[in-house]
């Protein structure tokens, strides 16, 4: 049963090789209109907010880059290179499409430098601003980012995507992986099954790329059953409720206890991210993710040999911050999302991009 008590809570799984793009349930109902996103990458802007500000002192320069059409390794490799370091001295808070508008942070050792790094430059990026900063920034460093995008639809369909959006921003969406997480066709999600058989991953890189899409599609599988059944943005009995922005929670047995918290969306009902140990939930809630992690337990089993620890993931992810507007090409939209999600996740639930 599923957590509602409705239906079973098992949710299709694809063949090797045979992910789609977007195979998980919505969970706005009504028409979404057809439309694209990301037809130039100015209609994808992105901007990282990070969980500090610079010093202005220290042995580090932190670096604020606009970059369009590059993705974020080749950015750090170029900077490397004129700041006369190794790539791995470069640091930044996470990975940006290539394929986007983006605006992103790096630090480099100072002690490196013998020129002034706010007017460098390169083939699809550029420096905005360079100040002093005590560490280096590490993976994860981010407060959240915020969005700008282009949702280009025909005229007759844009106050409908209005209308969505802003229901969106009153309910918050399902807080899915977004499909770059698998590969293409899934490719990575397949290389986990192979590496659990005993397969090799190539590199040290390729493996966590691997491990990473097992578990992110053990997540996706749990929260789809959810929102099958309606629960995806409720607390139920028995929840690991995590609080907003945070990985910490705990186990709820009366969700009307909590129901103040949830509302103004500090609480989140949660999914797994498999591992060793772990929260673990109770009752209905448990069921449920027992019952689809045991239809892939050979990615569960993998995730746990392979040493990674467990942890839970909201469910529901709300969008800050946000607003619209008509454009000629289409609807304007802006918001904010906390870090690790996606923004794929709400435009999903707005239009079915072609």
């Amino acid at each position: 049963m599923t957590a509602s008590g409705r239906g079973s809570a098992s949710a299709p799984r694809p063949a090797p090789g045979e992910l789609p793009n977007d195979p998980w349930p919505v969970a706005h109902p009504g028409f979404r209109p057809v439309g694209a996103f990301r037809v130039h990458p100015e209609d994808f802007e992105v901007s990282e907010n990070l969980t500090f500000a610079p010093e202005g002192e220290g042995n580090h320069f932190l670096l604020r880059v606009r970059k369009i059409g590059i993705n974020t390794d080749l950015v750090a490799r170029d900077l490397a290179r004129l700041a006369g370091c190794r790539p791995r001295d470069v640091g930044f808070a996470g990975l940006k499409d290539r394929h986007a508008l983006a605006v992103q942070h790096f630090t480099l050792p100072a002690d490196r430098l013998s020129v002034d790094p706010r007017n460098w430059s390169g083939k699809g990026w550029a420096v905005e601003s360079a100040d002093r900063a005590r560490k280096k920034l590490k993976r994860g460093a981010l407060a959240g980012n915020r969005f700008r995008l282009l949702l280009r639809v025909p005229p007759r369909a844009r106050w409908t995507v209005a209308a969505k959006f802003e229901r969106a921003m009153r309910r918050g969406v399902p807080n899915y992986f977004g499909p770059q997480r698998f590969g293409r066709g899934g490719a990575n999600l397949d290389g986990a099954r192979h590496l659990f058989a005993g397969g090799k991953a190539g590199d040290r890189h390729r493996r966590g790329l691997y491990l990473s899409a097992a578990r992110s599609y053990l997540f996706n599988r749990v929260l789809a059953a959810r929102v099958k059944a309606g629960t995806w943005d409720r607390l139920l009995p028995g929840e690991v409720a995590l609080f907003h922005g945070k990985a910490s929670g705990f186990v709820i047995a009366d969700p009307e206890i909590e129901h103040n918290r949830w509302e103004r969306g500090i609480l989140h009902p949660s999914g797994p991210l498999p591992g060793r140990d772990g929260l673990i939930p109770e009752g209905g809630v448990r069921d449920l993710e027992e019952a689809i992690l045991a239809d892939d337990g050979n990615l569960v089993e993998g995730s746990i040999t392979a040493g990674v620890d467990a942890h839970r993931r909201a469910t529901r992810l709300t969008v800050d911050e946000g607003g619209w507007r008509l454009e000629p090409s289409g609807v304007r939209v802006t918001f904010s999302l906390t870090a690790g999600a996606f923004a794929t996740a709400v435009v999903r639930e707005v239009i079915r991009a072609d």
